[in-house]
């Protein structure tokens, strides 16, 4: 596989990793977090948590999968260059 490959797969990961971290940070902990600050603070009575916030869960997912998918491919890449012998 060409090297441009891994290239993008690193700037993939990099970008993945810091939305990821600011994803994560914008949850709602226990003492309501960074989440009420964007209206993730009122909360519907039936489920318990807003839109803002399963909005929020779905992006964390979704961002993680890609962040995984990049791991992944990246670990993939550099097994087939080490047995390749490039």
């Amino acid at each position: 596989m060409p090297i441009w490959f891994a290239y993008t797969l690193i700037v993939l990961l990099v970008i993945t990793s810091i939305l990821l971290t600011m994803l994560i940070l914008l949850h709602r902990g226990k003492g309501g977090g960074l989440s009420s600050m964007f209206g993730g603070g009122v909360s519907s009575s039936l489920a318990g948590s807003s839109v803002a916030e399963k909005n929020l869960d779905r992006y964390t997912v979704l961002v993680s999968v890609v962040w995984f998918a990049a791991i992944v491919g990246l670990g993939l890449w550099l097994r087939l260059q080490m047995n390749s012998g490039a």
